[in-house]
């Protein structure tokens, strides 16, 4: 039962892309429970921007070391081992473990001597005992980087088997570590049970997939040698490294920005993201990872039909699942947050202002699904450069863009008022933090845009014209699904006592799940192939294309 458990291997893109989704909708769903816990126990104040702010140096470091060299460098050169020398691939993998955790010890050392120093420039608007808090948080959770980048190494190697259903577990574990912290810590150490409960997480995190990479051939040596695999490694690192260092200054400035304004400003933007983000990890990113080894091996067999009937098909198939949850997130942004965060400590003030961030989060949502995807294919060509660099436009582009939105929110003038009307946020002195979430969004639209408009003209391995009669389908079915659900919340409204939890779940989630019908049926009636596509392959998965296997040591 435990050999099976740990040599389970997705055989299908499309399987490999459920276990993903649906391990990383508990994960979500867990993550909501998370913040609804931080919510109710702190509310948008003091509290929570320590801790998101704490988060940021950490968070910074891991992902400029670590996610570069697994997500684009670490897998393609551990497969070309692997396939000549089983022993040298372990090797390979046993000195980039070796070299991550030296690093990381140095690296996190060096950076909790000058905390204090670093947390000035994070977080400029923190004095005093917010500041000393947030550098006593940020040095606890040092050690999640520090796990977190053992457990990256781990995650490559079971990836590359297809092992992806105890790589998916892994962020279960890592959830539940921070909500034993809120749940047992906190009462006990106080805010600091926050910093020991992501520390937790992380050592969860690394022991879940442990057992499953050791029964796959892995045996740590301690050897020091540099590898010349580690240093192909490296050198395929940096396009991604420097992408991937952009992406973190920009929440950088977000949370410099924020620590400015009114208290919360922190909590509310990032508690916000944490909710729109849910349907990108979800969808997006599961269907992401799950095709990007069917279209290397489509270029590398230069079978250019195959590769455009992947991408063509993965493509609308998370936009039509992706477009509707947009337009839910957008219409029920009120009752959304209200029904998962609207506890405790968590007011009123707070409510309307994540909710309208969320609202405004919510326009993106199909740009961001989508960019995984497009990237992924350039990285299946062996491009790197060009997504990266499209990239640091848009980062540079959402940092002007976050400037001058907030300074724009946080004078009367027209635009902000136009604003405060249309997100239903008067009688709010200061609601400037929603021009960072609107930078966001047209930061990431612009990216999409651009980004596949430099697909079409380097790659071109796509069938446009259908992804195109698809999105109008789509586009036509949510504005219809969009006019249902608020016409039924109006209906409902007088049928539930929307005060109480009981009443506004029923409201909101009788008038979802009428939009959500009416979509799908739409789709049927204008003929659409992705709903007839997705149930093809749940109820018929041998007709589905099959992931490229490997060899390796029972």
């Amino acid at each position: 039962m435990v050999n099976r458990f740990l040599n389970h291997k997705s055989k299908t893109v499309f399987s490999a892309a459920m276990v993903l989704a649906i391990t990383g909708l508990i994960s979500r769903i867990l993550g909501l429970f998370r913040d609804r816990l931080l919510a109710g126990k702190f509310g948008a104040g003091d509290e929570l921007d320590i801790y998101f702010a704490a988060f940021r140096l950490p968070d910074l470091i891991y992902n400029i070391l670590i996610i570069g060299a697994i997500s684009s460098a670490f897998i393609p050169v551990f497969a070309q081992y692997f396939r000549k020398d089983e022993k040298e691939a372990w090797r390979l993998t046993s000195g980039l473990f070796n070299l991550i955790l030296i690093g990381l010890v140095v690296i996190s050392l060096v950076l909790i001597f000058f905390a204090p120093w670093i947390v000035s420039i994070i977080a400029p608007g923190f004095s005093g005992e917010k500041k000393e808090m947030t550098v006593i948080l940020t040095r606890i959770m040092f050690l999640s980087p520090l796990l977190l980048g053992m457990s990256s190494i781990l995650s490559g190697v079971l990836q590359y088997f297809h092992r992806f259903f105890v790589y998916s577990l892994a962020p279960i574990m890592y959830n539940l570590g921070i909500i034993f912290g809120i749940l047992f810590f906190v009462p006990k150490m106080g805010l600091v049970g926050l910093a020991w409960g992501v520390a937790l997480g992380a050592f969860l995190h690394f022991l879940m997939q442990l057992p499953s990479v050791i029964y796959s051939g892995f045996k740590l040596r301690l050897n020091f040698r540099l590898h010349e695999g580690i240093k192909k490694i490296i050198k395929l690192t940096i396009p991604r490294t420097i992408g991937l260092v952009g992406s973190q200054i920009n929440y950088v400035v977000i949370t410099a920005l924020a620590s400015s304004l009114a208290i919360g400003s922190v909590a509310i933007f990032n508690l916000a993201n944490n909710l729109q983000y849910v349907p990108i990890g979800i969808i997006g990113i599961s269907f992401a990872l799950a095709v990007f080894p069917s279209l290397a091996s489509s270029h590398a067999e230069e079978n250019k039909k195959k590769f455009s009937d992947n991408f063509t098909s993965i493509f609308n198939q998370i936009l039509y699942l992706v477009l509707p949850i947009s337009v839910i997130f957008f219409v029920l942004r009120a009752q959304i947050v209200r029904l998962i965060l609207g506890t405790g400590q968590f007011g009123w003030v707070d409510t309307r202002l994540t909710a309208a961030a969320l609202g405004i989060f919510a326009i993106s949502v199909f740009a961001q699904s989508l960019i995984p995807l497009i990237s992924r294919a350039f990285y299946s060509v062996n491009n790197t450069k060009t997504p990266v660099s499209i990239s640091l436009i848009s980062i540079g582009l959402n940092v002007g863009l976050s400037f001058g939105l907030v300074w724009i929110l946080n004078n009367h003038n027209f635009i902000s008022q136009l604003f405060s009307e249309t997100y239903r946020v008067q009688g709010i002195k200061n609601f400037a933090v929603l021009g960072l979430p609107l930078a966001f969004s047209l930061a990431n639209i612009f990216n999409f845009s651009v980004l596949l408009k430099y697909f079409d003209k380097k790659i071109g391995q796509w069938n446009g014209k259908m992804i195109l009669d698809s999105a109008y389908k789509m586009i036509i079915s949510c504005v219809v699904m969009a006019i249902v659900i608020y016409g039924s919340l109006q209906v409902f409204d007088f049928f539930f006592d929307t005060h109480r939890f009981t009443g506004l779940l029923m409201q909101s989630g009788i008038a979802m799940l009428i939009g959500v019908a009416i979509y799908f049926l739409i789709s049927f009636v204008l003929k659409m192939p992705e709903p007839r596509i997705l149930i093809n392959k749940i109820i018929h998965p041998k007709n589905i294309q099959p992931l490229p296997q490997e060899n390796e040591p029972e």
